[in-house]
């Protein structure tokens, strides 16, 4: 495993965390296209049953055009979180938009993967985003029994392989950051070869 891969811990917590006390990553390699100012971060925890999520962008300019079920929201101000057991071969993509609008991918790269659409999504995922005086944010959990329909030995326990994005390919200024950063010529996210590592607390 390269040295160069970025380190996270996500703390263990009891129920809706305090994320006053979660540690943060920043989103902060700037890739493909020039450094426009827009910057994201990301802080994840868990409990026995939810994986906790919270990303958040400072974005002047933002898009917000998608809402309905499997748009494309990485056309839009986008923040994203990829994952998949260390040790695996398929990651799950987490894309979401500032409606709230999220997409999932399950597969092994870009080319093999199937898109998820639970039908009570915004509630399975307590989907919250909001407005900031400098961009937005969101919240959401992923719950263990959901990650378990598609990995059922899965736990949060050991280690992840993963990153957070921002992006959007056709906001005013089209942009993508990474936390771990993607060693490849042209914009792509799919490349769990350049995850980082997050361990579970």
């Amino acid at each position: 495993m390269s040295e160069s891969k970025r380190q996270y811990l996500i703390r263990a917590v009891s129920g809706e965390p305090d994320w006053s006390s979660i540690p943060q990553l920043a989103a902060d390699h700037i890739l493909w296209r020039p450094d426009c100012g827009i910057r994201a971060f990301g802080q994840l925890c868990h409990d026995a049953e939810h994986l906790y999520v919270h990303l958040r962008a400072v974005e002047a300019k933002i898009r917000a055009e998608y809402t309905a079920p499997l748009s494309m929201v990485c056309q839009d101000s986008c923040l994203e979180f990829f994952f998949m057991p260390e040790g695996g071969d398929r990651y799950f993509n987490f894309e979401i938009n500032p409606n709230g609008c999220l997409y999932i991918g399950f597969g092994h790269n870009r080319w093999d993967s199937t898109t998820l659409y639970p039908k009570n999504i915004r509630e399975l995922f307590a989907i919250r985003t909001e407005r900031t005086p400098d961009g937005w944010e969101v919240f959401y959990r992923i719950p263990l029994s959901f990650v378990r329909l598609f990995l059922p030995d899965f736990s949060f326990s050991g280690s992840l392989l993963a990153n957070v994005y921002k992006c959007g390919d056709l906001t005013e200024q089209e942009h993508y950051l990474a936390w771990n950063p993607v060693d490849f010529p042209e914009p792509d996210f799919h490349r769990p070869q350049d995850f980082g590592i997050m361990a579970f607390e």
